[in-house]
């Protein structure tokens, strides 16, 4: 249930807002991705790219923080490696699961021992 009273609205400024639509367009960047480094939501950055599309919001001349982009290229990478280990992380458990069941079933029985009659 939304609380009562006015609602707190955030503005931001044209240069942030190109300068948000700038880092998407790089390449291999998400739009998730730069949302995320900026806290905003995705949504938001998308209406900002297609209002830059539509001329709205120029991003010419609009230079790029290299603090922010080399964020966005780390982020990047950790997530690919992040997605790695999570792949080799499931393929060891599925082997662990194959070879202890493998073992419970090879194992041998407890052989019977036949007692003699004298």
């Amino acid at each position: 249930m939304p609380r009562p009273g006015p609602r707190s609205t955030y503005r931001y400024t044209d240069h942030f807002k190109a300068t948000a639509v700038r880092l998407s367009e790089l390449p291999g960047v998400s739009v998730a991705d730069v949302a995320q480094s900026l806290y905003i939501h995705p949504f938001m950055l998308s209406r900002w790219r297609k209002l830059a599309r539509e001329g709205i919001i120029v991003t010419k001349g609009v230079e790029l923080d290299q603090a922010i982009s080399a964020e966005l290229k780390e982020l990047r990478e950790v997530k690919r490696r992040y997605e790695r280990l999570q792949l080799e992380h499931d393929i060891l458990k599925k082997a662990i699961a194959f070879t202890s069941k493998q073992k419970a079933m090879s194992s041998p029985s407890s052989p019977i021992i036949k007692k003699s009659v004298r």
